[in-house]
């Protein structure tokens, strides 16, 4: 249902969220200038008719702010005013235009190792104000500064509960979304550097680290320098180097990942020879690059039929230095060619990553099929929450025979993680 609200051009609230509308206010009384009303069966209208603005999420912090807008609020109700001797009542209108909500959650690891969400700050505005009060002219003809001060009322009176309502409403559904998660997630580190860890081991898997960078050679006035055999260790090493963010604009998620590494190491055999190989020498270098850092923006329509894309891709290479093998005794014109190595190196990493990393990034977000794969998980999602909340699926029942509990445990814990192997 979801997926499908958000294949709309203007999609418009979100299906399933727990926002009442209407929404009953209790009864209000207020004296103003010597008038005092009373407000009963008050309710406000329109609160599910919002767009989402934007959300940005700080993955590493933890924390996630979000705007909603609402053309319009409706505020009905009855009202009673009373002056000396004189007295009105009737119905009353108020119209909020262009409203808009903001918000910033907070997420938590509980000491049982799952996420919740604490309380919401909220606040709440909007550009224009309209009112409209039957019969209460007789009233209002003696006091203006009154009637100005009605709609400013109602709503400072009235935000309050609306506020509380969302915040309950919204933090309860949350809470209880995340808790049918079947992960648990230590306290003392992020759920984001979690992900990180793991995907360092996924690397050094896949026989990136240590890993062997294409031939490289360059060519300026009468020199020629070139650098084979490249490898680099170290590539495994990444960690997080400043916020994630997840932000939603425009009908469009975008997440922006910054991670690098420690120091890189790296060895390599060069040569440098003069007027086309008249004159020539070789010899092996090792080196240490200081960090290598990489920030990566990617963006996937919420619309879910489309596919997701690299928007982004930056690369920086710290400081890195050298120490040549087998230069030997030099005159000043080898030692010219032989300086340029450390440059050499540092367009030689880069060009044989950057163009790769780019295109392996975007092919494998071309293979992701972000609909279908929703589709796929939440069955799953959902077997493994009942799972964890003692529930068996019928199919794995056992009517053979009876397990005693010890048994059962010893069965379920007599495999360690490093024994499993990655899931």
């Amino acid at each position: 249902m979801i997926l499908k609200h958000y294949q709309q051009d203007d999609p418009i609230g979100l299906p399933g969220a727990p926002i009442p509308d209407p929404m009953s206010i209790p009864e209000l009384k207020q004296t103003f200038t010597a008038v005092t009303m009373h407000f009963t069966d008050v309710n406000v209208y329109g609160l599910s008719k919002f767009r989402i603005a934007n959300i940005h999420s700080e993955l590493a912090q933890m924390q996630v702010s979000v705007e909603l807008t609402i053309d319009i609020l409706n505020i009905r109700g009855l009202y009673n005013a009373e002056y000396l001797w004189l007295a009105s009542n009737g119905n009353f209108t108020v119209i909020l235009k262009n409203v808009a909500i903001q918000g910033l959650a907070k997420l938590q690891v509980g000491i049982d190792g799952k996420l919740y969400a604490e309380d919401i700050d909220m606040d709440l505005t909007f550009e224009t104000i309209d009112m409209d009060f039957t019969n209460l002219d007789a009233i209002a003809s003696f006091f203006q500064s009154f009637v100005n001060s009605l709609g400013s009322f109602l709503f400072d009176s009235i935000k309050p509960f609306i506020l509380k309502e969302v915040n309950t409403n919204v933090k309860g559904e949350v809470n209880k979304q995340i808790s049918q998660l079947p992960q648990y997630f230590p306290n003392s580190i992020s759920p984001f550097d979690m992900a990180v860890a793991e995907a360092r081991k996924q690397v050094s898997d896949m026989g990136y680290d240590p890993y062997r960078i294409k031939d490289y050679s360059q060519s300026g006035g009468i020199f020629t320098v070139t650098s084979t055999h490249t490898w680099l260790t170290g590539l495994a090493s990444f960690y997080r180097m400043g916020n994630i963010t997840l932000t939603m604009e425009n009908g469009t998620v975008y997440a922006v990942v910054d991670v690098g590494t420690q120091e890189i190491e790296g060895r390599s055999h060069w040569e440098v020879s003069v007027i086309g190989g008249f004159l020539s020498r070789a010899g092996t270098v090792s080196f240490t690059v200081q960090y290598f850092r990489v920030q990566v923006k990617l963006s996937q329509p919420l619309d879910t039929r489309k596919r997701a894309s690299l928007e982004e891709l930056n690369l920086e290479l710290g400081n890195i230095q050298a120490r040549i093998h087998g230069a030997g005794t030099l005159d000043y014109l080898m030692e010219a060619g032989i300086n340029v190595l450390p440059n050499l190196l540092r367009y030689q990493i880069m060009d044989a990553i950057e163009g790769p990393l780019k295109k392996r990034l975007q092919d494998e977000l071309d293979k992701v099929d972000v609909e279908k794969l929703i589709h796929e998980k939440i069955p799953e999602i959902e077997e493994k929450a009942r799972h964890l909340q003692g529930i068996v699926p019928p199919e794995d029942i056992i009517l053979e025979e009876s397990v005693s509990p010890q048994t059962m445990d010893q069965a379920s814990f007599s495999e360690s993680e490093e024994e499993r192997g990655p899931s």
